[in-house]
């Protein structure tokens, strides 16, 4: 390809290609969904992902409903600040997106005229992913997961090099956990003090909840002293 020889030994870039490449030989239609979900799709699916774990521990109650809701606010709070985070980042690199240096990028989505180092959609997706391994270990597989393909899609539709999205992975991961034990520290008790509230506790866990001191575990959670417990807060 014209493509790969023009970017010579340059690893980031032939992977560029490579996965952009793919664009090409896809139908019309393929890179409409592909669009959709790179940009919109599976930033949604994180947010309902995070509001189907919360919905799942409001309901299971238990003596860590308070701390396990609190790593779940923890989540998207964390994709906001790896994004101010990278604000800085990315006027500091200023690195432009990889369509204006190398020709023969196919682009599925305009109006990309900002920087392209770190990408924010990796970021975001990652660090919410990575908040919620910290509450739920299955729900945050499956976040990861999202993240994964969301810096898939990214580069695919010709937005972002592969170190764009690995940049955000990085920096989303580190916010999260860096900042986690802070977090949790502060949010843990408010959840607690929501949680005795005599409307607002719903919030933290439903009527038919296990009541406060029973042993109740969250999805992939096991029992004390057979797995290692699913709670990292």
């Amino acid at each position: 390809m014209a493509g790969l020889a023009e970017s010579g030994s340059n690893p980031d870039v032939d992977l560029l290609y490579d996965i952009n490449g793919l664009a090409k030989h896809a139908p019309h239609w393929f890179d409409r969904i592909m669009e959709f979900v790179g940009e919109w799709g599976l930033l949604l699916a994180m947010v309902l992902l995070v509001l189907w774990c919360w919905s799942t521990v409001r309901r299971r109650g238990g003596a860590d409903a308070a701390s396990s809701v609190a790593g779940l606010v923890w989540a998207p709070l964390a994709a906001g600040v790896a994004l101010l985070v990278n604000v800085p980042i990315r006027d500091f690199v200023q690195r432009p997106r990889p369509f204006v240096d190398h020709s023969g990028v196919d682009v599925l989505v305009s109006g990309k005229t900002g920087f392209s180092f770190v990408s924010d959609h990796a970021t975001i997706t990652m660090a919410m992913g990575v908040g919620l391994f910290v509450a739920n270990r299955k729900f945050g597989l499956v976040g990861i997961g999202l993240a994964l393909f969301e810096g898939f899609c990214r580069v695919y539709m010709g937005v972002h090099y592969p170190t764009d999205v690995i940049g955000g992975f990085a920096l989303g991961t580190a916010v999260v956990l860096l900042l986690s034990p802070l977090a949790m520290a502060l949010l843990t008790p408010v959840m607690k003090a929501v949680e005795t509230a005599p409307r607002a506790g719903r919030l933290i866990r439903a009527r038919s909840a296990a009541p406060t001191g029973q042993e109740t575990l969250i999805p992939g959670a096991c029992a004390e002293h057979t797995e290692e417990r699913d709670l990292a807060a």
